[in-house]
């Protein structure tokens, strides 16, 4: 992988936005899972910063697609996307496959991170219900994004360079993958939890 090393002006702006939303994110989960697990409080950390992209960041994307293009907007947030658009091309104008999955994450994806943030708070029945279709459809997202482009020989990413590469592509993406994934485990675990709850309760009843 050659040059890249440094880390342009352009990439600062964007990247500190990133770290901000995370921040606020962090603050308000931890607020909202006082008295809760730390399991739990670090999901509604994870679920507060994932809400705040879906409609802070990927809303505003899929209205300037909408409307025109990312390349010709001067707004302030297509900053962000031009500068990721230097990894993935497709995010500069109208990909009907990009647009399409972000206009299903940003109503989709970010109503069900707000319901599930409610339910953990809450202690709903439903918490698990939930949270399994969520981290399926960002699982399903992060597969829809790049797998057609992976099919036709990635001719739209850039890999050439470390940070477009590691941290655009593989960080960003990957962690839209990994948190889902443990998210998924957890489900797992607790609804395997509670049919053993169940079924052994049943039986002193008998």
């Amino acid at each position: 992988m050659r040059g890249g090393w440094e880390l342009g002006a352009a990439a600062g702006g964007p990247l500190l936005l990133c770290a901000a939303l995370l921040a606020v994110g962090c603050a308000l989960g931890l607020r909202l899972g006082r008295g809760l697990g730390a399991a739990d409080r670090g999901a509604l950390a994870w679920l507060c910063f994932d809400a705040l992209v879906h409609f802070a960041l990927e809303g505003p994307f899929v209205y300037l697609s909408l409307v025109g293009n990312i390349t010709d907007s001067d707004a302030l947030i297509a900053s962000l996307w031009k500068e990721y658009g230097k990894a993935d091309a497709r995010w500069l104008y109208l990909d009907p496959t990009i647009v399409s999955l972000e206009i299903l994450t940003v109503v989709l994806g970010g109503f069900l991170a707000l319901v599930l943030i409610y339910a953990i708070v809450e202690e709903k029945h439903y918490r698990h219900f939930i949270q399994i279709t969520l981290c399926v459809c960002e699982l399903y997202g992060g597969w829809m994004t790049f797998c057609p482009d992976w099919l036709m020989g990635s001719p739209n990413l850039n890999t050439n360079n470390w940070l477009y590469f590691w941290v655009y592509l593989v960080f960003f993406n990957g962690v839209w993958v990994l948190i889902p994934g443990l998210l998924l485990w957890q489900s797992w675990v607790e609804l395997k939890k509670m049919h053993h709850k169940g079924f052994n309760s049943g039986k002193k009843l008998q």
